[in-house]
């Protein structure tokens, strides 16, 4: 089974998106990581989506290239911000092979991003990012807490680990029939060799149940 998939459930969801959509609602978390950027910072938002974070970035006066593998999320993205008149950057592809030079970015973004595979997807892309990021920049993400995974296998149908920590279910409507990695405290650190932790924190999202880690990391030299 390929494990990098999940932008085909999200090629679709943003082709028929609404525009009340939480979708297109920046995070808090983001926009106070944001006001402690530097003016005219080169940042990252991979798995940008429709452009609720790169559009929110660029207004800051920052230097925004925006990046995702599912095409209509991009040319949503585009189409925003010509009609904001924001000049950002855009690019569509895999998140782990990104197509960027070595220290290319002082800032990467991933928020609900990078868990979306199996850990060889996961680890190829925290490589890439620790590669584009200049050391001394920083990485603002989430990732899947195991504090939920016991939920989501009561919650959804036929749950299946694949590989270790990535689970699919059997929800025709959802990205979770695309791998999903989960992982406790303990293997989330050891995942992201190379950075050093800032802010770490394990809290539920919208809807009850819903455990993500969030974190701010440094790219060590």
């Amino acid at each position: 089974m390929k494990a990098d998939t999940a932008h085909e459930h999200w090629d679709a969801a943003w082709a028929g998106i609404g525009a009340d959509s939480k979708w297109l609602k920046p995070e808090p978390d983001v926009l106070r990581w944001a006001d402690g950027l530097e003016p005219g910072a080169r940042v990252l938002d991979l798995g940008a989506g429709v452009g609720r974070h790169a559009l929110a970035l660029a207004r800051a006066g920052l230097d925004v290239t925006a990046y995702d593998a599912a095409a209509q999320g991009i040319e949503a993205l585009r189409r925003a911000a010509a009609d904001s008149g924001l000049d950002l950057h855009t690019g569509l592809g895999k998140m782990d092979a990104l197509p960027y030079e070595d220290g290319s970015f002082d800032h990467v973004l991933a928020w609900n991003v990078i868990y979306h595979g199996d850990e060889t997807v996961l680890l190829d892309t925290i490589a890439g990012i620790r590669r584009v990021l200049r050391p001394g920049g920083t990485f603002l993400l989430t990732m899947l807490s195991k504090r939920r995974l016991w939920i989501d296998r009561q919650k959804l149908k036929d749950p299946r680990e694949i590989s270790r920590n990535a689970w699919v279910f059997d929800e025709d409507d959802s990205d979770k029939r695309h791998p999903h990695y989960y992982c406790d405290a303990r293997e989330l650190l050891a995942l992201f060799q190379g950075f050093e932790v800032l802010w770490l924190e394990d809290r539920e999202h919208d809807k009850p149940g819903s455990w993500h880690w969030h974190l701010i990391l440094e790219r060590q030299a």
